[in-house]
């Protein structure tokens, strides 16, 4: 029993202090601060840890930055002016860039003209953010690169001579066709890039400005034009032989050498012959001896002229100063009064002042006798023998010895003398007159002046045509004269005229095609005699050498003239032969911009590439 007690007592004891240690547990709180960190764990480590991805987003921020400002400088520096190109070049440039760390990346180009604006974003996957639902983060930024480009003003100088029939003038069209889609932009502000088109043969037909270059053919104004003094006499007989004595009705007035003319009578023989006053036996009678030499019949009728000179011959007197010179032929136009003058072509005799003494004669139509005198009209030089005027014909000796004869054209040769290397205006320094033969003509293609119009443009390449001789240095200064600001003033349109010189953010260029040496040198406004194998044969030659030498060697000079303007000289020489490559190789800018193209195929290679670099130096590196 007593053991059962202290068993009893011993288990109640247990019980009792178990009990107050639980009570004494539940009042303490010495572990209350461990129960709230055990609780705020959980949080402060997903803070912790998310610090990670925070991290991995300004790292990411700096990278997309960086390959941002990459991508916009690549997008900028193209040729592009709207947003889904730039767009698309960006995207490029951008993934290239991040590679492949980023899960995804956009970038969205746009331009207001001279500056480029590209706006990106990437997305991320989370490590600790993702546990609480955070699956993607998205990182942005934006990149602005001033868009430092230039004005283009390109000539393209192309060669259409007879030696580029067939496929080559094929190639040819396509070739240019495609350097103008390339460089001619669809947005012409604030930046503009225009084309002009020289082609170029035996010269280059400079169409309706052939006038305001070369010279227009001169021409003046008439004040009158007469045979006679309109002092006439009614004869009442006249006696035969070499010399005659003429009685006329009434005082004649005649004295002796004095010339007059008979026409209306009754004899045939008397009608036309010029005398001259020998004697005067009274003053209804004289003696005139026959100029022609030729014996006469006796006659009764007719009426007796004065004339203004020894040959009974036109006498005409302009308005004003002139340029025309004894051996000039004239046409006549506009006159009133003698009508019959306007279809009339006097050579000039000789010239006192306004005076011009012609060999027309008074008795070359019966028309002349019934009318006198004629006024107003105009005077324009149809033929000369002289170099210093633009007549419309030019009489020379060619290389074989004979005559000839050759018709103005619209196309213009070299300028000579001390502006044969300048750009100078035609205002200063005319440019040279052509009078071509049939067999070497003006090629019909024109100058085209700059424009930014790419269907002007390729319908005038699409109607080039081949045929002549080829005149590279002529081509070569209308290349430079087309980007000059000194030919401005030709081109009507405002949007023509070429920048002047300096004019900042502006390039001046100039794209020199051939497919052969150059060989029409002229003398005249003639293809010089001493002209290279190919342009044409004697004949067709003046009997003189080329005033400005060689063409080569012109060609050589203008380049090293026109590359101290600061234009830019791209030359193709396509299929040439070891004297040409040396030449254009000198006459580009860099060698590297002499291209030597031997099939169609690279011709149009050649093209693309220059097209290429013209529209990388367009943007500013």
């Amino acid at each position: 029993m007593i053991v059962r007690r202290r068993t009893t007592a011993c288990l109640g004891g247990a019980l009792a202090r178990a009990a107050g240690r639980l009570r004494g547990f539940r009042s303490d709180r010495r572990g209350a601060l461990a129960v709230w960190v055990a609780l705020g764990l959980i949080p402060l480590c997903l803070l912790v840890f998310g610090v990670f991805d925070l991290s991995r987003m300004s790292v990411e921020r700096r990278r997309l930055q960086d390959s941002l400002d990459a991508a916009t400088l690549i997008a900028a520096r193209s040729t592009a002016t709207d947003t889904a190109t730039l767009t698309t070049l960006g995207n490029a440039a951008l993934t290239s860039e991040l590679g492949k760390t980023a899960t995804s990346s956009s970038f969205v180009g746009s331009t207001n003209g001279k500056q480029v604006t590209g706006t990106a974003s990437v997305t991320i996957a989370p490590i600790i953010l993702g546990l609480i639902g955070k699956k993607e983060l998205t990182v942005g930024a934006q990149s602005v690169v001033v868009r430092a480009a230039n004005n283009l003003e390109i000539a393209l100088v192309l060669d259409i001579t007879g030696s580029m029939a067939g496929t080559r003038i094929s190639d040819l069209k396509t070739a240019a066709t495609d350097l103008v889609d390339i460089v001619v932009q669809d947005v012409q502000d604030p930046y503009y890039s225009k084309v002009a088109i020289v082609p170029y043969s035996m010269g280059v037909n400079v169409g309706t400005y052939a006038d305001a270059v070369r010279g227009a053919v001169p021409s003046s104004a008439l004040a009158s034009a007469a045979w006679n003094t309109a002092t006439t006499k009614t004869v009442s007989s006249f006696t035969s032989g070499t010399s005659s004595t003429v009685t006329t009705s009434a005082a004649h007035g005649l004295a002796v050498n004095d010339y007059v003319m008979v026409l209306g009578s009754n004899q045939s023989s008397m009608n036309g012959k010029v005398l001259r006053v020998t004697s005067v036996g009274s003053t209804t009678k004289f003696t005139g001896a026959n100029q022609s030499g030729t014996s006469i019949s006796a006659g009764s009728s007719g009426t007796v002229y004065k004339c203004l000179n020894s040959g009974c011959t036109f006498v005409i007197t302009t308005k004003a100063a002139h340029v025309f010179q004894a051996g000039d032929q004239l046409t006549l136009a506009g006159i009133t009064g003698l009508t019959a003058l306007n279809s009339a072509t006097p050579t000039i005799n000789s010239i006192s002042g306004l005076a011009l003494t012609t060999n027309l004669s008074g008795s070359a139509s019966t028309s002349y006798a019934t009318v006198t005198a004629g006024a107003n009209g105009t005077g324009s030089c149809l033929s000369t023998s002289r170099s210093d005027i633009s007549c419309a014909n030019l009489n020379f000796t060619n290389a074989s010895g004979s005559a000839k004869t050759l018709a103005l054209s619209t196309c213009a040769t070299e300028r000579t003398g001390t502006y044969a290397y300048t750009d100078d205006a035609p205002t200063t320094a005319l440019v040279g007159r052509n009078y071509p033969a049939s067999s070497n003509p003006c090629p019909t293609p024109k100058i085209t002046p700059l424009t930014s119009d790419r269907t002007t443009l390729k319908n005038q390449i699409s109607a080039l045509d081949d045929g002549g001789s080829t005149a590279g240095q002529i081509g070569l200064a209308w290349g430079w004269y087309m980007v000059s600001p000194n030919f401005a003033y030709l081109w009507p349109n405002s949007a023509q005229k070429p920048a002047a010189y300096g004019t900042a953010e502006t390039m001046k260029i100039v794209v020199m095609m051939t497919d052969g040496a150059f060989n029409t040198p002229y003398c005249k406004g003639v293809i010089a005699s001493n002209a290279g194998s190919g342009s044409g044969s004697a004949s067709d030659h003046i009997n003189c050498n080329a005033t400005n030498g060689d063409a080569t060697a012109q060609a050589k000079e203008l380049c090293t003239k026109i590359k101290a303007k600061n234009v830019i000289i791209f030359t193709v020489g396509f299929d040439v032969d070891s004297t040409a490559k040396s030449m254009l190789t000198t006459c580009a800018t860099k060698t590297s911009q002499a291209y030597f193209p031997a099939t169609g195929g690279e011709l149009k290679t050649a093209f693309k590439s220059i097209a290429q670099e013209i529209s990388a130096l367009r943007i500013a590196k």
